[in-house]
C-alpha cells in the first residue's frame, strides 16, 4: 500500500483529534474519535493554536484533482482527466467519489493501452474515467454495506462491490475484472477518494 497515502489519510484524522483536543480544556477527552470511519490507528499531533487552523483551510480548500496532484501517485490519472476535458467537472461542486487507479494501475494495461485512448480522449477514454466516479460522497463505511450490490457510476454503467470476510473491499467490473481497494476516505472539498489497484473497465 502506498505510504504517502497512508500518510494523507491518516492526517486527516489527525485533524479531527486535534480539532478535539482545541475545543476542550479539560484533562479527559472522551470525544475525541476521528470522523473518518476506515483510518489506521495514528498518534495526533502536538496542538498547536495555528497550525490545526492553517491545515484545515488548506484541506478545505483541496479539490479532488488538487487531492491526485499533491499525492503525486496518479499523474497518468490526472492526465488522462485533463486531457478528456473532465478536470473542469472534477474540480465541480460535486460532491463526487472517485475510485482512482495508481499510475501502477495504468502501467499495468496491456502495453500502448494508455497511447491509445489518448488519442481518442472524449471517446473511450473519457468512458473509461466516468466509470471510476460515483454521484454523491460515499465514504467507506457506505461502501462496506453495498456487499454484492451494483453500483451505478456517472458513466452509467455500473461495477458489483464485494467484501470479503476479513474486511476488504473489491469491485468487479463490468468486463468482469476484480480490483481491489487499497486505501479509503481521501477526503477533498467536493467529494472523496478511494484508491484501486487496477482500471475498472466497462463492458
Amino acid at each position: 500500500m502506498n505510504t504517502r497515502l497512508i500518510r494523507l489519510t491518516a492526517g486527516i484524522a489527525a485533524l479531527g483529534l486535534i480539532a478535539g483536543a482545541c475545543s476542550d480544556d479539560s484533562d479527559t477527552d472522551d470525544s475525541s474519535t476521528p470522523t473518518v470511519e476506515q483510518t489506521t490507528a495514528t498518534t495526533a499531533a502536538p496542538a498547536s493554536t495555528e497550525a490545526p487552523a492553517t491545515t484545515e483551510a488548506m484541506a478545505a480548500e483541496a479539490d479532488i484533482v488538487d487531492t491526485a496532484i499533491a499525492a503525486g501517485d496518479f499523474t497518468t490519472l490526472v492526465a488522462a482527466v485533463q486531457a478528456a476535458g473532465l478536470e473542469e467537472t472534477l474540480r465541480g461542486e460535486g460532491p463526487f467519489t472517485v475510485f482512482a487507479p495508481t499510475d501502477d494501475a495504468f502501467a499495468a494495461l496491456p502495453e500502448g493501452t494508455v497511447e491509445t485512448l489518448l488519442e481518442d480522449p472524449t471517446g473511450d477514454l473519457a468512458s473509461i474515467l466516468t466509470y471510476h466516479v460515483v454521484a454523491g460522497a460515499v465514504m467507506a463505511a457506505d461502501v462496506v454495506g453495498l456487499d454484492g450490490q451494483d453500483v451505478a457510476t456517472v458513466n452509467g454503467a455500473t461495477f458489483t462491490v464485494n467484501i470479503g470476510d476479513d474486511g476488504s473491499v473489491s469491485l468487479t467490473d463490468a468486463a468482469g475484472n476484480e480490483v481491489n481497494v487499497v486505501a479509503t476516505d481521501i477526503q477533498t472539498s467536493n467529494g472523496v477518494i478511494h484508491v484501486i489497484d487496477a482500471v475498472l473497465m466497462p463492458a
